[in-house]
């Protein structure tokens, strides 16, 4: 694969040339002339509206590994659509950089993730400052004894590479910043099940090896007018396992509230509720699979996405960044023991437990209250239409009750299965089970076996939606019948710790399957079809020979004038229920294997 050049200032480098580069000038790493190599200046430190680009980035990580390599490796790690690797960097104790070893000495492992979209580029200059004052400070490493911190530094390295200064027109600074869209114009966080870019596959390998027990993903958030500097969207703890989210709601998250507002950066929960206004509410965030936390939250990690507010300087929104990421380590450090304890008792639930919920709703019955500190909503007529536009006056700011639901109630569930059975013909899915470390079995030759099928029913499109036409609001139908399998075809028992993952996305009717994302499009094509004139009298044959399909099709005449009146619906109809009729069509190929069986392997 070709590399792209890569932006430097107003000019345009060849890699190669631009490594030779990095090696002789440190870009904005600045270095003080009497400290230690990693003890450097980042331009947001002289400029507090200045931004990292992504090769000065890269430097500074390269700087503080050269400097600190026994608690500092900098690694590459997988692949991005930019043809560029991703870095990942990890601050361990001792020199011990195994994810293995280290889990198994009883520390906890953070994951943190920068520039997801890079024109929300806080999290990538705080991290910078948070890793170089650890590592420069005896005091700090500590927390070093508990847990182990994982960075991403720059995840959407394409997007960062775009570098702008208008493409986020609501938000205050920096100069200049990266773009949302990565080289294929994928916003990556709607990625992370279906996995289209190269970034979220190896993310996907990065999260698996690793397995994180708390993740951050910085962002910048959109939206309302408020007095806060940090909004939370947090796993909602709902979906996670009962003892995971209890632990995250009853100890984390006030922990978290509490010792920000104390540092002088009090958060509140991300601003979306039912309304227009904050002041009508805030509701809860159904993170699914394809964001980053709800990606997290199927392998039983806590999941944190901190979304500064764009209208607030940028050096208030990295500083609140950083100081959020500090809180988050000392908490991990402070109840290590308990979250080992709360996290294995969730993973037990997922191995073991029969019914999984796929899909949640918030619970309206069910309202707490928040203090709010908001700015009154207004309507003024507006000098571009004329028309009422809403604007927030800072003149009139408020601090009130309003409502919050935070409370979500499962809507589909669905028992599990012994197994899936995946014939081998659907390499994308597989190939998605792999990067996940999911355990699979192939069978050795072919064997006909009593499952469950699923067929198709009505269901929605989204058109346009990040390279797909999302479907959703599925409904299906179960049939029990024999089925023949291939030599080659994959056999996943759901008694391992990917089970929510599995369910999630190979039943078709979770909201963030793979066929909602068209991984299974062809079979709701029919491929064959009959010729009316010619088929007319195999009908009137089939129906003399079938008396029962006979009864069928006049009680619905009798019962659908409509139906009664159009004869090719009739026809259709008899094909329907007919052997003519294609088996394929409209029936998910992925089948569940309800009971035990003998099975080749």
């Amino acid at each position: 694969m070709s590399f792209p050049s890569l932006h430097i200032h107003a000019g345009r480098l060849p890699l190669v040339l631009l490594s030779q580069l990095l090696l002789l000038f440190p870009l904005s790493c600045t270095l003080h002339r009497h400290h230690a190599m990693s003890d450097f200046k980042i331009p947001f430190e002289s400029n507090p509206n200045q931004t990292l680009t992504y090769e000065e980035t890269i430097a500074c990580y390269e700087k503080m590994a050269a400097a600190h390599p026994g608690m500092f490796q900098l690694k590459t790690a997988g692949m991005t659509d930019a043809g560029l690797p991703l870095h990942v960097a990890v601050v361990s104790h001792n020199g011990e950089f195994d994810p293995m070893k280290i889990r198994q000495s009883g520390r906890r492992i953070l994951l943190i993730n920068n520039g997801i979209h890079p024109g929300e580029p806080e999290g990538i200059d705080a991290t910078v400052m948070l890793l170089r004052d650890l590592l420069n400070d005896p005091a700090r490493q500590k927390v070093l004894e508990h847990l182990a911190i994982v960075v991403i530094p720059v995840y959407n390295i394409d997007g960062c590479l775009n570098r702008n200064s208008y493409t986020r027109a609501n938000q205050d600074g920096p100069e200049s910043y990266g773009f949302r869209g990565n080289a294929r114009n994928y916003d990556l966080n709607r990625d992370f099940v279906k996995c289209d870019s190269y970034n979220a596959r190896s993310f996907n390998q990065i999260f698996q090896t690793w397995m994180p027990d708390v993740f951050v993903d910085n962002h910048t958030s959109n939206g309302a007018d408020y007095q806060y500097t940090m909004t939370l969207i947090a796993t909602q703890h709902n979906k996670l396992e009962a003892p995971l989210g209890d632990f995250l709601q009853k100890t984390m998250k006030p922990y978290l509230y509490a010792e920000m507002a104390s540092r002088g950066w009090e958060m509140i929960p991300y601003v979306d509720g039912p309304g227009d206004t904050p002041d009508q509410g805030i509701s809860d965030f159904c993170d699914y699979g394809r964001y980053s936390t709800g990606y997290a939250a199927m392998w039983n990690t806590i999941g944190f996405m901190p979304e500064t507010h764009m209208l607030k300087p940028f050096a208030d929104r990295v500083h609140s960044t950083r100081a959020f990421m500090e809180t988050v380590i000392r908490f991990i450090d402070e109840n290590a023991a308990e979250l080992r304890i709360a996290r294995e008792a969730a993973w037990k639930l997922t191995r073991e437990k029969k019914e999984f919920v796929l899909d949640w709703k918030a619970d309206l019955t069910h309202i707490d209250s928040l203090e709010f500190k908001g700015y009154t909503a207004k309507y003024k007529p507006s000098d571009v239409s004329g028309l009422p536009r809403l604007w927030y006056d800072r003149n009139e700011p408020y601090t009130k009750k309003i409502p919050y639901y935070n409370q979500f109630v499962p809507s589909l569930s669905v028992k599990k299965p012994l197994a899936y059975i995946i014939p081998k013909a659907w390499e994308p899915v597989v190939q998605r089970l792999e990067l996940n470390g999911v355990a699979m079995k192939r069978l050795s030759q072919d064997v006909e076996l009593e499952v469950e099928n699923y067929r198709l029913g009505e269901f929605q499109t989204r058109n346009a939606w990040e390279g797909h036409y999302f479907h959703y609001g599925l409904k299906v139908e179960t049939q029990t019948a024999k089925r023949r399998f291939h030599a080659g075809d994959y056999v996943v028992f759901c008694d391992q710790p990917a089970n929510r993952y599995l369910l999630e996305t190979l039943e078709p009717q979770a909201p963030d399957s793979w066929f909602a994302w068209n991984f299974f499009d062809p079979v709701l094509m029919q491929k064959e079809y009959f010729s009316a004139y010619v088929f007319e009298d195999l009908a009137a044959q089939f129906l003399k020979e079938n008396p029962d399909v006979k009864a069928e099709l006049e009680k619905k005449k009798a019962a659908d004038a409509t139906f009664a009146a159009d004869a090719s619906a009739q026809l259709d109809w008899v094909y329907r229920h007919s052997p003519w009729y294609e088996p394929s069509h409209r029936v998910y190929p992925v089948a569940r294997l309800m009971k035990e069986a003998k099975l080749p392997f």
